[in-house]
C-alpha cells in the first residue's frame, strides 16, 4: 500500500454515535484523520471540495448511517455511485436501520459491509480495529 493516510468519513446526524466512533478510534490508537458530516448532502460536499469544504484526500473509507436528514445514507449511495470520481469509494453502512430490504439496498449499492449499531456497543472497540486492519492490509488504487 502506498504511504498516504487514509482518511475517514463518518456521515451520521447523532452526535453521540461520533462520539463513540471517535473514542473507539482512539482506544484503538487509530490516529487518521476523521471527518464528520451530518448528512449526505454535507457528505457528498466535502468528498467534491465544494460549499467551502476542503475536498478530503483520497484515499479514504466511509462510515455512513441509513436514517438522516436532507439526504438519507441510500440517497447519498446512490448519487456517490453515480459519480465517476467517488463511484468506487469504500462505504461501510454503520446504523440503527435494521430492515433487511434497507441492508439488501445497500449492498446493491456495493458497501463493504453493513454493521447494526445496537449489536456493536462494547464491541465497536473491534469494529475500530477491524476498519483499521482492512486499510492497513487492503491495497486501494
Amino acid at each position: 500500500m502506498s504511504d498516504k493516510t487514509v482518511s475517514f468519513l463518518v456521515v451520521d446526524d447523532d452526535e453521540v454515535d461520533v462520539m463513540a466512533v471517535k473514542r473507539a478510534f482512539r482506544k484503538a490508537k487509530i490516529a487518521n484523520p476523521v471527518r464528520v458530516a451530518g448528512d449526505g448532502i454535507e457528505a457528498l460536499a466535502m468528498l467534491r471540495g465544494e460549499d467551502g469544504y476542503d475536498q478530503i484526500p483520497k484515499p479514504y473509507l466511509i462510515l455512513l448511517d441509513i436514517n438522516m436528514p436532507r439526504m438519507n445514507g441510500m440517497e447519498f449511495l446512490k448519487e456517490l455511485r453515480q459519480d465517476p470520481e467517488h463511484e468506487k469509494a469504500i462505504v461501510f453502512v454503520f446504523t440503527s436501520a435494521k430492515s433487511e430490504e434497507q441492508k439488501l439496498e445497500a449492498y446493491n449499492h456495493s458497501i463493504s459491509g453493513y454493521m447494526i449499531k445496537s449489536r456493536l456497543n462494547e464491541d465497536f472497540l473491534k469494529i475500530a480495529e477491524l476498519l483499521d486492519m482492512y486499510w492497513r492490509l487492503i491495497e486501494m488504487p
